[in-house]
């Protein structure tokens, strides 16, 4: 009799292992999410950067299309130069030097480009706005007013990215060609041998992520900014 008690006692149902409490499971989701974002982000910064300053050119392009218009975006004395050159070539009709200094002038354009001075003085149309933004605003705004459905780009190698994605932004039925001046710096050395020049094209990168995400955020142009 005590050899068949004990058989049952084998057979009887042994108790569960008791349950992970939920707010264990929930730190421990919480942990793994948060360590996949701190090693995820950067590392996809790291690889976007590196994708983006691996695409800059290092040879500024010989440009065979033309368009309505060119446009400038100041921030290099070459670039306006180049624009100028472009115009007077026949590349567009006529040239939108964006972002200028108020007190610049057609006269001291005409000063700096003496051999443009016909195309500066007949051709050359100015706008003071102050960030890459404002640009495309005040190119909209320009291009819809002479109802030019193509756009020359010119600006700094860099700077091109953010500035054709602006500009697609708020003209989206334009036909964009970019024509990016190449640095002195960056021609002459790679980006990464010069802390400065990483720096600089880092800081760009980094606004132009913003940028892109600003216009996911708000895919339609602002009312405020088109009245």
């Amino acid at each position: 009799m005590a050899v068949v008690g004990s058989n049952m006692d084998d057979r009887a149902p042994r108790a569960a292992p008791p349950a992970e409490p939920r707010a264990g499971r929930l730190l421990r989701a919480i942990g793994w999410t948060t360590t996949a974002i701190c090693v995820g982000v950067p590392l996809a910064v790291a690889l976007g950067f590196l994708w983006f300053a691996w695409h800059l050119p290092a040879q500024e392009v010989t440009l065979a299309d033309e368009a309505d218009g060119i446009v400038v975006l100041t921030g290099g004395a070459s670039r306006i130069t180049d624009a100028i050159e472009l115009l007077a070539r026949h590349r567009g009709r006529r040239l939108l030097i964006s972002g200028v200094n108020r007190t610049t002038s057609v006269g001291e354009i005409s000063r700096l480009n003496p051999e443009f001075g016909r195309w500066v003085r007949c051709c050359v149309d100015f706008d003071h706005s102050v960030n890459t933004l404002g640009n495309a605003i005040e190119i909209r705004r320009w291009a819809e007013r002479r109802r030019f459905r193509s756009l020359i780009v010119v600006t700094s190698d860099y700077h091109m990215p953010r500035a054709m994605a602006e500009i697609a932004h708020q003209l989206p039925d334009a036909r964009l060609v970019p024509f990016p001046v190449v640095s002195d710096r960056l021609r002459a050395e790679p980006w990464w041998s010069h802390a400065a020049t990483t720096k600089l094209l880092l800081s760009e990168y980094l606004k132009y992520i913003v940028a892109r995400v600003r216009m996911r955020l708000h895919p339609a142009s602002d009312a405020d900014e088109r009245a």
